[in-house]
């Protein structure tokens, strides 16, 4: 892309910048608290932009000087000077241009938010509720190592360990746009504990990974939401099994159904239960989005269709394999130990190049 093309759609969001920079000092957006949380979250992902540009419009000018002071300075020192420094700055500019082009392309919306994850054993039996047990502490692991809190709000154990269901919030700085690339099927191949003559079997866990609705998302009316409360089940304290701190949320108009157990706190179990049925009812419309893209990139299949598989854990060759990009990893242990940033970090280059080919710039 010609340098003023690109200079020239920079400069349209520089103005856009400051328009909006002028608004969030108004004192009547302040008061209207929507508008100013959306115009707060269009400024940050602008911020990021407008510093790449002045980077970048910085560097040309740089090098403007560089070549006068070439074509007409005498002193050899200042020349080599300003031939070093232009050398230097030639070869950065091809990966500014590109980082420009990537934030110019609009993310999905749904990046920055929070995420809601769901792990169901798939086919397999007790071996499948084991391996999502074993995918759920990965999780865990990872969300540490990024330092986001992990909230558990609805559990369904196994019968040999693990879980059935296990849903859990993930609270962050754009979660969802690291952990929307874990949407679908995880296979597993190895052989299970329950096994007696060494056999290798292959089970299966689904992960769905919902981005969170804000309270500004969807607007919920107490007449459409039936509630029930019940005993919480589980290891806990001396309340579990004894009083009904568990809520169970039906919304009457579309059938879905929540449930939250905080094992301690009846009013905490509603503020999340609430929490999920806004993010699952905001999914609905969400999931129309996702549909159309998943036809345009291959890394996005797991969101646009959960039932397809993306992953495979084969532990008697400690290979991880993602399916989408057809990229091959030998280290299970550590991957399963939460180190799945090299997966991730593949997945993210795949989509942007894609997103780079869609746009066109």
């Amino acid at each position: 892309m010609a340098e003023n093309k690109l200079l020239e759609m920079l400069g349209g969001v520089v103005i856009k910048f400051q328009e909006i920079s002028d608004q969030i000092t108004d004192p009547g957006v302040i008061a209207d608290t929507k508008k100013y949380i959306k115009l707060n979250k269009e400024y940050k992902e602008l911020e990021r932009v407008v510093k790449a540009h002045n980077e970048y419009k910085s560097a040309l000018e740089t090098i403007a000087e560089a070549k006068m002071i070439l074509k007409e300075e005498d002193d050899a020192e200042m020349r080599e000077m300003a031939k070093m420094e232009m050398d230097e700055l030639e070869d950065k500019l091809p990966a500014m241009e590109e980082e420009i082009k990537l934030l110019l392309i609009p993310a999905d919306p749904e990046d920055g938010k929070n995420a809601v994850v769901e792990v169901r054993a798939g086919t397999g039996g007790d071996e499948a509720s084991i391996f999502a047990g074993d995918l759920f502490r990965m999780y865990t692991k990872y969300c540490e190592k990024h330092g986001w809190k992990v909230d558990v709000t609805s559990v369904s154990e196994g019968t040999s360990g693990g879980y059935k269901e296990v849903v859990f919030n993930v609270t962050g700085e754009g979660v969802y746009g690291i952990l929307k690339y874990e949407s679908g099927v995880h296979r597993v191949q190895r052989v299970p504990q329950t096994e007696t003559q060494g056999r290798v079997h292959t089970s299966a866990a689904s992960v769905a990974v919902l981005p969170e609705a804000e309270e500004f998302d969807i607007e919920l009316r107490n007449e459409d939401i039936r509630r029930d409360e019940f005993c919480s089940s589980g290891p806990g304290g001396q309340s579990v099994n004894t009083t009904y701190s568990a809520i169970r949320l039906t919304h009457i108009p579309s059938g879905i159904v929540v449930q939250c157990q905080d094992q301690k706190s009846k009013l905490k179990n509603l503020d999340k239960a609430m929490a999920e049925l806004r993010t699952r009812l905001y999914n609905l419309e969400y999931q129309k989005y996702l549909d159309e893209i998943s036809s345009k990139r291959k890394t996005m299949v797991s969101t646009g269709d959960r039932s397809a598989k993306i992953r495979t854990y084969n532990y008697p060759q400690g290979r991880v394999t993602d399916h989408r990009v057809n990229f091959t990893i030998y280290n299970l242990p550590a991957v399963m130990d939460g180190d799945l940033q090299g997966v991730i970090d593949r997945l993210i280059v795949e989509e942007n190049a894609e997103r780079l080919k869609e746009s066109e710039l």
